[in-house]
């Protein structure tokens, strides 16, 4: 055997194992997307919220678990369930869910800032008093 036959041997064999190597990766991202088609992945509790929440009601939620951790996994599951079984079947914004929240007792207290919009430039209303008294 000269060199250009073994050569040409290396090279088919090569071929052959990225052949092989890639049939098996074929056949495991088939056998991947049929198992997601046979099992269709229940959504977590964030995605169900997600579709229903709209505006700044991911900013009151925050806000509520911030301050109430030890009963708002309690909260997210009630209010998941109840978007299960089309009790709630509009979309809920900040407000509405500063409104729920108030109603089964909890102040969900948001960190409020006052800016004034003067000459292009907004201030906050500190930086405007202090102005005036100047």
């Amino acid at each position: 055997m000269n060199d250009d036959e073994l050569e040409r041997i290396k090279r088919k064999r090569l071929e052959e194992m990225q052949r092989r190597l890639l049939l098996k990766e074929l056949q495991e991202k088939e056998e991947e997307l049929e198992e997601e088609k046979q099992e269709p992945r229940e959504p977590t509790n964030r995605e169900v919220l997600d579709r229903y929440f709209k505006d700044r009601a991911w900013e009151v939620w925050n806000e509520a678990q911030r301050q109430y951790p030890q009963i708002m996994p309690r909260i997210e599951q009630l209010l998941v369930d109840a978007i299960k079984q089309n009790k709630i079947q509009d979309y809920l914004d900040g407000a509405s869910l500063m409104g729920f929240f108030r109603q089964i007792g909890l102040p969900v207290r948001l960190q409020t800032k006052i800016r004034i919009s003067e000459h292009g430039e907004l201030k906050t209303l500190e930086q405007k008093i202090k102005e005036n008294r100047e």
